[in-house]
């Protein structure tokens, strides 16, 4: 009898089902934000270094967010952790929506980065915790629906904007968003959890928490993020003042679009997962260098289904070697993964314009991929003291 109440209840399980919107509505609100840039920036009678600078002011949030929260989140019921915040940023979108001055925008932006932030780390390490099982299998496709958010969002965007609607229609939808995954959250908590399946042995290797190997996956995040969120910000300026082409928002969402299969597909290739990431972490700097070199709009689009192929490998990857490192303090080992993400994105977003103001956007992206060399000595660092066979 108990069994069949436990077939029934698992039947009724979709936690994993809202815990994967609310990562596509963080990749819907990061590559919404994206995409409205240049028009914010005309809105605003904005620089490019100053554009670069109002895109920071909410990836500095996502760095403070772990920062404070992620200690916490391994001690407090997580999906309470993520109802809470769920709120707090249904109230900022709405803000960012109602208002009208500078202010309330960066004040708006500044706590969506944080809402966004927590949400993304308490989320995945929810997932693992909720599912010993399946997890590690389910970050794949989950951080995929990041990706999916990400590629919808300009083009959403572009079809608000091309028909004369706000740019403020962006936050009001992430608000309607933001309500309906609390609502669906709250009313799939109460589900029956996988039972882990560890033996003593694998239980023992897997609550050791090994600092040295997770600080060199922040390493490995902190220039990606940089990196993705640099080229993600100002690929559209890069089309629109360099390659002098309206395509801008079109090839942002394939960059974000080709990411899905990606991610998808290191979920199913688990056991390749530190070869993919060692590849990838190669082929984004020398695609990156092509890419500013050419100045065929057609060949432009055409290498950034390679990049985003390799771009969609790292985050999934990351995460599910983070597994074997983080043992039972998922919560804080990610959090840590999303400080080094924050301060990447921060750092190099407002980087890449000052330096596209000051060298021009191809030589900007040139200097934003050099940082890679960094990321390719942690992971050979990671191959050499953890990675033998």
């Amino acid at each position: 009898m108990s069994e069949i109440k436990t077939k029934s209840s698992r039947s009724k399980d979709y936690l994993w089902v809202f815990l994967f919107i609310i990562i596509f509505i963080n990749g819907f609100e990061a590559g919404g934000y994206q995409a409205s840039l240049y028009t914010i920036g005309q809105i605003y009678d904005l620089s490019i270094t100053k554009m670069g600078i109002f895109a920071s002011v909410e990836l500095l949030a996502t760095m403070l967010a772990p920062l404070l929260l992620g200690h916490v989140a391994d001690r407090v019921d997580k999906i309470k952790f993520i109802l809470v915040f769920l709120g707090i940023q249904t109230i900022f979108s709405s803000v960012v929506f109602i208002g009208n001055s500078e202010l309330l925008f960066v004040i708006g932006i500044f706590f969506l980065g944080l809402t966004t932030s927590t949400l993304q780390f308490v989320s995945i390490a929810a997932l693992t915790d909720a599912y010993p099982q399946t997890g590690a299998k389910k970050i794949g496709s989950m951080t995929s629906m990041y990706a999916l958010g990400a590629f919808v969002a300009p083009l959403f965007v572009n079809f608000y904007l091309t028909r004369g609607i706000s740019w403020k229609t962006l936050f009001i939808s992430l608000a309607i968003a933001s309500v309906l995954a609390f609502c669906g959250t709250m009313l799939s908590r109460n589900y029956c959890k996988e039972v882990s399946q560890k033996t003593e042995s694998s239980e023992s290797t897997q609550t050791q928490f090994i600092l040295l190997g997770v600080l060199l996956l922040c390493v490995v995040m902190c220039i990606y993020v940089g990196y993705e969120n640099g080229f993600a910000f100002f690929v559209d300026t890069l089309f629109t003042d360099t390659l002098k082409s309206s395509s801008g928002k079109f090839a942002l969402s394939i960059f974000w679009a080709i990411m899905i299969p990606s991610r998808i597909l290191v979920s199913y290739l688990s056991k390749y997962t530190k070869k993919m990431l060692l590849f990838s972490v190669i082929a984004i700097p020398v695609i990156t260098v092509m890419i500013s070199m050419m100045t065929n709009v057609s060949a432009v689009i055409a290498l950034i289904i390679p990049l985003g192929l390799c771009c969609g490998a790292i985050y999934p990857c990351v995460l599910t070697t983070l597994l074997s490192f983080s043992g039972n303090k998922k919560a804080t080992a990610t959090a840590m993964i999303t400080v080094s993400t924050g301060v990447g994105g921060v750092v190099f977003t407002a980087l890449t314009g000052i330096m596209a103001d000051s060298f021009g956007m191809r030589n900007a992206m040139i200097c934003l991929a050099a940082f890679f060399i960094l990321t390719i000595l942690a992971v050979v660092i990671l191959y050499r003291k953890y990675f033998k066979e």
